[in-house]
């Protein structure tokens, strides 16, 4: 029988860019004969045309099944919910906006026929990004990789290919809060890596802004490391140790000079800098514990209004 495929891809408002996607994504597959494809299409809260078009190419083609959200629960979650409802022997997620090629898709088949189980696609040129989001996102990579046990591969998104193993294996990791880029690199397996050169969006606007890159940013960082704490015990010995070498000098002071008035603009600076440190501290510990918060509602990661599909069948 020949093994079955799904591409999964969240969507979220891009009408613009349904027929490309579709249509590019067909003269990709055709010339895979070898494999069955399934397009599984998730539509998280879109608020424009982009659910009633993926609605329509379903109706005309029963590889494309869809799947509505409530509401936009976030590109996390849509995408958890794609790798649930695919039911390939391999799955690959891919974004909608088509920066990242699905011509890759056979040297992926090819390389998890040889016995791979994850194929990463690694961005080796982004020129077609702007300037600062190269720079952050080299800044990201380091920090995180520095401070985490799980190294997430550089420039590497949710392009690739997973086993049905792999799939298994992160639908069993019960996190609310998800970061699915550390989540992909700490489940392991055989991974080989593939090169491409990003391209520009095939329509639309990207929804990510630079304060939602930066949350995202903090996102991973917090899931997958404990170091941000240590820092601050770190931080609060190092102000102690100040504090002792400071308070020892101005007993000297005292005792060669005599006792004279103290300066009402160092003390200023020195409460001012010590409280917005412990704020700091503060709001570091806020983001644990909100998380811990979120954990322990145990509430589902996305909830689905309805699904438009018809099983795929495995032709001999």
């Amino acid at each position: 029988m020949k093994k079955l495929v799904s591409i999964v891809a969240p969507f979220f408002n891009e009408a613009e860019g349904v027929g490309l996607y579709f249509s590019r994504l067909d003269t990709v597959v055709k010339s895979l004969i070898d494999f069955n494809f399934e397009f599984v299409c998730v539509d998280d809260g879109s608020d424009d045309a982009t659910l009633s078009l993926l609605i329509q190419h379903a109706a005309i083609d029963s590889r494309i099944h869809v799947v509505e959200l409530t509401r936009n629960f976030g590109k996390e979650a849509a995408l958890t919910a794609g790798l649930d409802a695919a039911t390939g022997d391999a799955v690959i997620p891919i974004d909608a906006d088509l920066q990242d090629p699905p011509e890759l898709i056979k040297q992926m088949l090819e390389a998890w026929a040889k016995g791979a189980e994850v194929v990463l696609a690694r961005r080796v040129d982004r020129s077609s990004d702007t300037f600062l989001k190269r720079k952050s996102a080299e800044f990201f990579y380091k920090i995180h990789n520095h401070f985490s046990s799980v190294k997430i591969p550089a420039n590497v998104g949710d392009f690739r290919l997973l086993d049905r193993t792999v799939v298994q294996a992160l639908q069993r990791l019960p996190e609310r809060q998800r970061f699915m880029k550390g989540l992909f690199a700490w489940v392991g397996f055989k991974t080989v890596t593939l090169d491409y050169i990003r391209e520009a969006r095939s329509a639309g606007n990207s929804k990510f802004s630079g304060w939602k890159l930066w949350n995202f940013a903090l996102e991973g960082i917090t899931s997958f490391s404990t170091s941000p704490l240590k820092i601050w015990s770190y931080l609060g010995g190092l102000g102690a140790l100040c504090s002792l070498v400071y308070a020892l000098f101005i007993v000297a002071r005292t005792l060669i000079h005599g006792i004279d008035l103290p300066g009402y603009a160092s003390l200023l600076v020195s409460v001012i800098f010590f409280g917005s440190v412990q704020l700091l501290g503060i709001g570091m510990l806020g983001e644990y514990v909100g998380r811990i918060y979120m954990e322990s509602k145990q509430r589902p990661l996305y909830i689905v209004r309805k699904t438009y599909r018809e099983p795929v069948q495995r032709l001999e």
